[in-house]
């Protein structure tokens, strides 16, 4: 039984409607069929071989710490196409992975090349359908090999030899220089016809294509563009083509802490997660993702904001129901294993401000308010004046007692914030005078229960000591300029109390084996989002140095396919949490927008921050900037 690797040995590929995670040895080990919030196929990566896996590679790398044999890998350009070359005593050759992009059966492609001497490969194919549940009926049809289990076949097809054993698909096989062989697992309804053979060659080539295209849209030329691509990449990865909606993450499950139970499903769609997600694709040149997501958001809510959930399944289905999968042992023995999400159901106020945020960012960026949009926004406004009092869940959706938490009633602020804006640019048809009144109230509110005087920094919630990485953003969102005490307090104390020496930064304290704010047990890695929020706030407080020192260090913890999780142990120096995840892939965008923004000291624009007027008393920004948006979670 193989070791499970590192989170961060895994590479991820693609078709925009679900993915698999590939590891460094030839492995894959998830993949779920046919969306992302499908049953996985291939669990491996909860579990163990028996779950589900697909191991593509030479026959020396067997028992995976034996044979000399090495591989590095990449993806080919701007694109989800993944190649690893082998290289072994006799030769060498290349595993080309990827997903062509669906327009019909879901496919991944592995296209095996000599490139010297002679390589002895095996192909170890183990579908196990129902989260690695169940055992499939493997048989041949028409010369291919066929695994079905209740609703899913899965075909496979290749020129090699296949022979089934112990409920697993064997090809082995001989590749020499320039010779080139494919594999071709396809996925369709158990009742549906067979699906077509593809042409491996030609759907690497349209896959290429297709990749270069998208990138090519990308209007971002400032520093680190190698690595803004490539976290615009893994967000558009994780785009459910068919609807618009985005998925947090394309797993389930990861640990927040090894052996530890904050273990998640991340595979639907948060409108926290989506919004800000598309505030990095629009600041760099992307539209066509945030009018699928308007329309998306309109489909999900329907006529029923009053019942706004913060997450919704891909398709905008509201029943996410948690449950627990007991017979995977959980990554690295991390249990439970859970699928569906019980914060589906939470109060968790700051999701308005994201949203009407994101509408406003979008009408910023030429996606024109339409007729329907305006009518959700009013109602969103309506149900946010009667509810912005409440206790929430929070950000962190907390699984204990609600609080006033200060990032809700901030993103409050921003929710009322923006809509002004939109009334004031004829884009939104509502009476300004309650709105500018609860506007006011909101702020005063929060700078008088929100703020430790003694310590000179916002608090996690009201009347809390605890603090907070979510007030890190404070000055991204405009709710005070950046020079203001207040914020450089924050700042100060989140690095103080937050954060480890090497500036990354946990979210809020957490109390080991005893139940904390957040309801929890046990603790976590520190929070790759919020280190790159920290980042932002160096660099609008004036310490660009810093700032540009924190970002280069983070960039250092992605895999070295430029992929990051959620967040990172520093004590054992590895990735923690659903990989790759699209809260810090955004952050890394939205970071580096920032830092050339601040670095050629241009106007502030979207992504940038507000100053006041020189020689303004009015600590409020809502007079002197026109045109903001946000970096916020």
């Amino acid at each position: 039984m193989k070791r499970l690797p590192r989170i961060e040995q895994y590479g991820l590929i693609g078709d925009m409607q679900t993915s698999a995670h590939v590891c460094d040895d030839g492995s894959i080990d998830w993949r779920c069929l046919p969306r992302f919030d499908s049953p996985a196929v291939f669990a491996g990566l909860l579990g163990t071989q028996k779950h589900g896996t697909w191991k593509l590679a030479p026959a020396a790398t067997a028992g995976r710490a034996s044979s000399g044999a090495v591989a590095e890998r990449r993806y080919r350009g701007d694109s989800l196409v993944l190649e690893s070359l082998w290289r072994t005593p006799t030769g060498s050759g290349r595993v080309i992975d990827f997903m062509p992009p669906r327009d019909g059966a879901p496919q991944v492609i592995r296209i095996v090349e000599g490139v010297t001497g002679e390589v002895e490969m095996v192909s170890a194919l183990r579908p196990r359908p129902g989260y690695g549940s169940v055992s499939p009926w493997i048989h041949e049809v028409g010369g291919r090999m066929v695994a079905e289990a209740g609703a899913d076949a899965l075909w496979l097809d290749t020129c090699i030899k296949q022979v089934e054993k112990d409920g697993v698909i064997v090809s082995t096989f001989s590749v020499t220089a320039g010779q080139s062989l494919a594999f071709v697992l396809s996925w369709c309804p158990s009742h549906a016809a067979a699906p077509d053979v593809p042409d491996p060659e030609a759907a690497l080539a349209e896959t290429l294509t297709f990749w270069q295209d998208w990138t090519q849209e990308c209007t971002y030329d400032g520093p680190y563009r190698e690595a803004v691509v490539r976290s615009l990449i893994a967000l558009k990865a994780m785009t459910y083509g068919p609807s618009g909606g985005i998925v947090a993450a394309p797993t389930t499950s990861l640990p927040e802490e090894i052996g530890g139970g904050r273990n998640w499903d991340y595979r639907f769609t948060w409108l926290r997660d989506a919004s800000t997600t598309l505030a990095a694709l629009l600041g760099t040149g992307y539209r066509d993702e945030a009018q699928a997501w308007r329309r998306w958001l309109l489909r999900a809510v329907a006529g029923d904001p009053e019942n706004l959930q913060i997450m919704y399944g891909i398709a905008g289905e509201r029943d996410l129901r948690e449950r627990v999968l007991p017979w995977l042992p959980g990554y690295e023995k991390s249990t439970p294993v859970r699928v569906g999400n019980g914060a589906a159901d939470q109060l968790q106020l700051d999701v308005y401000g994201e949203v009407i945020e994101t509408l406003y960012l979008a009408h910023q960026s030429g996606v024109a308010h339409c007729a329907d949009t305006a009518v959700l926004h009013r109602r969103l406004i309506e149900h946010l004046v009667e509810r912005w009092q409440e206790p929430d869940e929070g950000i962190w959706e907390i699984r204990g007692v609600r609080r006033h938490f200060v990032h809700s009633k901030v993103m409050a602020w921003v929710a009322i914030d923006r809509t002004i804006r939109l009334v004031e640019a004829s884009a939104l048809d509502m009476g300004l005078g309650p709105l500018v009144e609860l506007r006011e109230t909101i702020h005063r509110e929060v700078c008088t229960q929100g703020f430790d005087p003694v310590r000179n920094t916002f608090t996690q919630s009201y009347g809390s000591t605890e603090l907070d990485a979510a007030t890190l953003l404070i000055p991204r969102v405009g709710f005070l300029p950046p020079d203001d005490p207040r914020v450089i307090g924050t700042v100060d104390a989140v690095r103080r109390e937050l954060a480890t020496p090497d500036g990354l930064v946990r979210r809020y304290p957490t109390v080991g084996d005893h139940a904390g704010v957040d309801g929890l047990k046990g603790d976590e890695g520190t929070f790759i989002l919020c280190s790159f929020w920290l980042v932002d706030a160096l660099a609008l407080t004036g310490r660009l140095d810093e700032a540009h020192t924190l970002f280069e260090r983070l960039l250092a913890l992605r895999n070295d396919l430029g992929l990051l999780a959620e967040e990172y142990d520093p004590v054992q120096q590895r990735q923690l949490g659903n990989f790759p995840q699209a809260f810090s892939h955004m952050g890394l965008i939205q970071s580096a927008r920032l830092l050339h923004q601040l670095s050629t000291r241009s106007s502030p624009h979207r992504g940038a921050a507000c100053v006041p007027a020189p020689g303004s008393q009015e600590r409020r920004p809502r007079q002197t900037c026109k045109d903001l948006t946000s970096q916020h979670a």
